[in-house]
């Protein structure tokens, strides 16, 4: 759809769509709406006109959508949505009295680090609001952010850094490599060349902390075997501490890791430089009011962090 064909588009035309769809029958879609049927019918004549397409096919009472219809729909959502959410980010926020659900990006080591504290702090000042969390590509953050697929993301992104996100600091991280107790290359000296002598259980790709890890290591000229390579971090513990895999794992994760007492952690026998866990939201709702309040708790609740994890936090 070209701008001036935008322009002239009539937005309570989606409302109708979605009214349409979700009740599958013009009666109810216009008791739903407070229209009468002609009104609703005139609406969806315009509709089928503006995209050239029958949308909706009748069966008896029932109105089936067409694929055409079908490929509208969750983009529509998404429109009225972000459309009700910028009506509410103009009004005050009360977390005591909220409902609101805050959709936000982050990869499950960011959901292991950050939920427990933040669902702690919410269940006693913000009972009635909700947290979804989702997984967003990294070359795809921005755009989500910016179309409020998600209300804000909390990890290490680098890619938002020369953006129109803007993230605010919540804690220091760094990248160290856990062993089993008893690992053999524990009896060696602790070099690059014990470390090229391992095998890793690495993750995935999109995970911009382990990427730069592997930056830095192709870039130090350091051999870096893989035997396997995990979609999920989470595992990562479990098969570390049945084997003589290696595993380089976020500090801040290792630090709330429970019976960890077979596991060893060595520090990298290379430089690696530590690096910033945000929350980060795109400029164009900076001035929400409950994206302000939430960043709040999380400053508040990574306030003893803000250092960063130190090894004897290990």
């Amino acid at each position: 759809m070209d701008d001036r064909r935008l322009l002239l588009f009539d937005l309570n035309l989606i409302k109708v769509f979605i009214a349409v769809y979700e009740a599958e029958n013009l009666t109810v879609a216009a008791q739903r709406l407070g229209l009468t049927q002609p009104a609703v019918s005139h609406a969806l004549r315009r509709l089928r006109d503006t995209f050239d397409d029958r949308l909706f096919l009748r069966a008896g009472h029932e109105m089936h959508p067409t694929p055409a219809a079908t490929a509208l729909y969750a983009p529509f959502q998404q429109s009225m949505r972000i459309l009700r959410d910028s009506l509410d980010s103009t009004l005050t926020f009360d977390p005591a009295t909220s409902t609101r659900q805050f959709r936000l990006a982050m990869t499950d080591t960011g959901e292991f680090v950050t939920l427990p504290r933040l669902l702690n702090a919410l269940q006693a000042v913000a009972p009635g609001v909700n947290i979804q969390t989702a997984r967003v590509a990294t070359d795809a953050l921005e755009t989500a952010l910016r179309v409020g697929k998600v209300d804000a993301a909390i990890g290490y992104c680098p890619l938002l850094e020369d953006t129109a996100c803007r993230g605010t600091f919540l804690l220091k991280d760094q990248l160290i490599c856990l062993v089993r107790n008893g690992h053999p290359v524990l009896e060696k000296d602790w070099t690059r060349d014990s470390f090229s002598e391992l095998s890793f259980i690495d993750v995935s790709r999109e995970a911009t902390g382990y990427r730069m890890a592997r930056t830095r290591i192709e870039d130090l000229g350091i051999q870096y075997h893989i035997a396997a390579r995990l979609e999920h971090f989470t595992i990562l513990p479990e098969i570390v501490r049945r084997t003589d895999y290696a595993a380089i794992f976020p500090r801040s994760v290792f630090s709330l890791m429970h019976h960890h007492d077979d596991l060893k952690l060595c520090e990298l026998p290379f430089a690696m430089p530590d690096y910033e866990i945000k929350f980060w939201t795109h400029e164009m709702f900076s001035a929400d009011p409950g994206l302000q309040w939430l960043n709040g708790v999380l400053q508040h609740v990574f306030e003893p962090q803000k250092e960063g994890f130190h090894a004897n936090q290990s």
